[in-house]
């Protein structure tokens, strides 16, 4: 599984580029994790909040696919512990690999060739690894 955090606009706060440098640092020993800045958009003073916002979200939309399993993080969200975050995580890969699961479990094996299988397993994983 790979997570990508995509984050609009960069911090000039070094205390919080640290702390954002350290967590990326330790993630990478248990996940692929990669951090995306998207830059502000300029002459934001010419729009509207919800243009600014729609602006936002075409750009985010842009860097991602349709296979792709979004997690948007907002301050007026949902709270969630450091654990309990990590536990939703938990639930959406093992759902992931449950509904591919299901599928194959549907189907009556015996009628698939070895070759269909593999390509059934490795869209999984591909799907897996990219979300």
């Amino acid at each position: 599984m790979n997570i990508k955090l995509i984050a609009i606009g960069k911090t000039d706060n070094k205390a919080l580029q640290t702390l954002i440098d350290d967590y990326t640092k330790r993630l990478s020993f248990y996940i692929k994790f990669d951090l995306e800045i998207i830059p502000d958009i300029k002459n934001v003073k010419n729009l509207s909040e919800s243009q600014q916002k729609e602006k936002e979200g075409e750009l985010i939309l842009a860097k991602v696919t349709a296979t792709d399993q979004l997690i948007l993080l907002d301050e007026n969200g949902k709270n969630f512990s450091s654990v309990g975050f990590s536990e939703e995580l938990q639930k959406s890969i093992t759902s992931t690999g449950e509904i591919f699961k299901s599928e194959v479990e549907k189907k009556d094996t015996k009628d698939l060739s070895k070759s269909e299988l593999e390509k059934k397993g490795k869209e999984s994983a591909e799907k897996e690894v990219n979300n």
